[in-house]
């Protein structure tokens, strides 16, 4: 088949959300060397990664509205750009409050991308879940490649050379992005920005029945995935034992599952629903979880690392049941709007699970985790079974 160029706006599109979650995740291997160095506990660390999370969602929204006002290409080269300035600022932070503000503009910058090249997707192909599975890899193919290379950084260069290293990912992305994709015609150039952010529309959107259920799921299993992004290399040092090399290569092979199962996921929701996808994704993800906390040997790690890996990707099932409630009018707004409102209530998975890791310990703290998705699961069978139609 003949390359065209909708491949091309998806595959920067993909790599542009490679390079912007490479900026994030670097961060998750040299947890243990930063609270070291700056003598912090794990629920200070996972609150300054909350405050990353909170700011790369509440990007989300405001993304959208520029989206409209200006085309999403220059949206995108600004999170891409912006990415690779934050990590740079971050891998030089002096002292614990500069380290805070810097993650904290990380994860602003880093969420301009997400909301806008999925619209922009949305306008481009008619099977979104396909596309939109294809972009979400972008995210584990990051997780591939960043946390490995990290850690073996730091090894040798100490964990500000590896948190660099998005800075180097983004700089060459940014470039290309700029000279492959074309200028996108705004969809509301003429419209005030000042309008967009008007309450009562934004309170009707949320308040739609099927937007507001779906909401929900998506806070649940986004706190999930949040949490799993920060604390997994760690979870699997302190809980199993493994070295710290070891503990980035199961986390990479996690995001190797993910990014190569992105594409089926998208697809079976096109073709048998996004609520049979998104509660199958659940149970995998629960049985992952399980595997992880009680049963002991390296089979149980490879098992756990490839069920989870599956089911955490469950974004790319539950995330177009949003689009196929909005018009094409409200999608990077509105698309970006509900991304903020469980993007920035998930992002609380990070402070949460390190407190109950100080308090209970790590065992309770990810079981904690598999029994929100339980809920999901749960909550979606009731839906089903009882034709409530949210």
């Amino acid at each position: 088949m003949r390359w065209r160029y909708k491949e091309t706006v998806l595959a920067m599109c993909t790599l542009a959300f490679l390079a912007t979650m490479a900026g994030r995740l670097v961060i998750s291997p040299v947890v243990p060397r930063i609270t070291a160095e700056f003598g912090i506990s794990n629920s200070v660390i996972g609150l300054a990664l909350t405050g990353m999370w909170m700011a790369y969602f509440c990007s989300q929204f405001p993304s959208g509205v520029f989206a409209d006002k200006y085309g999403e290409r220059r949206i995108i080269l600004v999170a891409v750009g912006g990415t690779a300035v934050a990590s740079a600022f971050l891998a030089v932070a002096p002292l614990f409050p500069v380290f805070v503000v810097g993650t904290v503009a990380l994860g602003a910058v880093a969420g301009l991308h997400y909301s806008v090249a999925t619209s922009l997707l949305t306008r481009t192909y008619d099977e979104i879940g396909v596309a939109i599975g294809v972009h979400n890899s972008g995210g584990p193919i990051a997780g591939l490649i960043a946390p490995p290379v990290a850690a073996w950084v730091a090894v040798r260069y100490g964990w500000r050379a590896a948190i660099a290293v998005g800075t180097v990912v983004a700089v060459p992305i940014f470039v290309l992005f700029a000279r492959s994709v074309r200028p996108t015609e705004p969809q509301r150039p003429d419209q005030p920005m000042a309008s967009r952010f008007e309450l009562a529309p934004l309170v009707e959107l949320l308040s739609r029945p099927k937007i507001a259920f779906t909401c929900v799921l998506a806070i649940l299993g986004d706190f999930v995935w949040q949490a799993t992004s920060s604390f997994l290399p760690t979870f699997l040092v302190a809980y199993r034992g493994q070295s710290a090399t070891t503990a980035s290569l199961v986390f990479g092979g996690y995001f190797v599952v993910q990014g190569i199962t992105q594409v089926g996921v998208g697809a079976a929701s096109d073709r048998y629903g996004r609520e049979s996808s998104t509660a199958a994704c659940m149970a995998l993800s629960v049985a992952g979880f399980l595997l992880y906390i009680a049963v002991p040997g390296i089979v149980s790690v490879v098992a756990g690392t490839v069920l989870l890996g599956i089911g955490l990707g469950w974004g790319a099932a539950l995330l177009p049941r949003f689009m196929d409630e909005l018009s094409a009018a409200e999608r990077s707004a509105g698309f970006g709007l509900v991304r903020t409102v469980y993007g920035f209530v998930g992002a609380l998975g990070s402070v949460v699970t390190g407190t109950l890791a100080d308090l209970f310990g790590w065992g309770v703290s990810f079981g904690f985790l598999a029994a929100l998705l339980a809920v999901v699961f749960a909550a979606l069978a009731v839906n089903w079974a009882f034709s409530l139609g949210y």
